[in-house]
C-alpha cells in the first residue's frame, strides 16, 4: 500500500469516527432537549459541574452538528478524492482552530468580563425559574449540592426571586444544608461561595489536565489540516 493510499484510508477512518461521534452527541442533545428529566435521572449525579450550569442540550446539539459536518467533509472528500470537499474540510477545521485559540485567550484575559456576562444572563433565570421550572430547579440543586455552592455568585442571586417570594428563604445549599430555615442572617454567616467562583477554582486546580487535553485537541486539528492539504496537493499530481 502506497503512502497516499495509506493516508487516505486513515483519513477516511478518522473522520468516520468523528462523524459517528457527532451523530451520537447530536442524538443525546436532542434526547436531553425533548426529555431532560429522564436524562438527569440517569446521569444527573455524574454530570460535570460546568455542563450543569450551561444548557446541556443546545451545547451537545451544536457540537454534534459541527462534528457531523467535519466528519462528512473529511470522510467523503477523501473517499471521492474531491479537492473541493477537502478544501472545505481544511477551512472548517482552520476556522474552529482559530476560534478555539481566540476563546482561550479571551477566557484567560477577560475572566472578569465572562463573570459579568454570566451574571447578566444566568441571574435573571435563577430569579424567574428556580423553584418554578422542575428541570431547571433540579439541575441547579444537583449543581449546588455537588459543587457545594450557592447561586452563581452567592445567596443574593435569589433575592426577589420566585423561590424566595414563595418560601421566604434561600435554598438550603446556601446555608450548608444545616436543616435550619435558610434566612439572610444564616446565609450571610455561612457565606457559601457562588458556583462560578467554585468552578473557576476547580478549573485552576485541574489546569494541567485541561491544558493537556486542549493541546491534544489542537495537535489533532493541526494534523487533520496537514493531512487534508497533503491529499489536496497530491491530487494535482495524479
Amino acid at each position: 500500500m502506497g503512502c497516499f493510499t495509506f493516508i487516505k484510508v486513515m483519513m477516511i477512518l478518522f473522520n468516520l469516527a468523528i462523524f459517528l461521534s457527532g451523530g451520537t452527541l447530536l442524538g443525546v442533545g436532542i434526547w436531553v432537549k425533548v426529555d431532560g428529566e429522564s436524562f438527569l435521572n440517569i446521569f444527573g449525579a455524574l454530570s460535570s459541574s460546568v455542563l450543569q450550569v450551561v444548557n446541556v442540550a443546545y451545547l451537545l446539539i451544536v457540537i454534534g452538528a459541527i462534528l457531523l459536518v467535519i466528519g462528512f467533509l473529511g470522510c467523503y472528500g477523501a473517499q471521492k478524492e474531491s479537492k473541493c470537499l477537502l478544501m472545505m474540510f481544511f477551512s472548517v477545521v482552520l476556522i474552529i482552530f482559530i476560534a478555539e485559540v481566540a476563546a482561550a485567550v479571551v477566557a484567560l484575559v477577560f475572566t472578569g468580563l465572562a463573570e459579568t456576562l454570566l451574571t447578566g444572563l444566568v441571574t435573571p433565570l435563577l430569579k424567574e425559574k428556580y423553584g418554578l421550572d422542575p428541570t431547571f430547579t433540579q439541575i441547579w440543586n444537583v449543581t449546588m449540592t455537588e459543587v457545594h455552592c450557592c447561586g452563581l455568585n452567592n445567596y443574593t442571586d435569589f433575592d426577589d426571586s420566585y423561590f424566595y417570594g414563595k418560601y421566604h428563604s434561600y435554598p438550603s445549599q446556601c446555608c450548608g444544608d444545616t436543616g435550619a430555615l435558610c434566612n439572610s442572617t444564616l446565609a450571610a454567616e455561612k457565606a457559601v461561595k457562588g458556583c462560578f467562583p467554585q468552578i473557576l477554582e476547580e478549573i485552576r486546580t485541574n489546569a494541567g489536565v485541561a491544558g493537556g487535553v486542549a493541546a491534544g485537541i489542537a495537535a489533532l486539528e493541526i494534523a487533520a489540516m496537514a493531512v487534508s492539504m497533503y491529499l489536496y496537493c497530491r491530487l494535482d499530481e495524479k
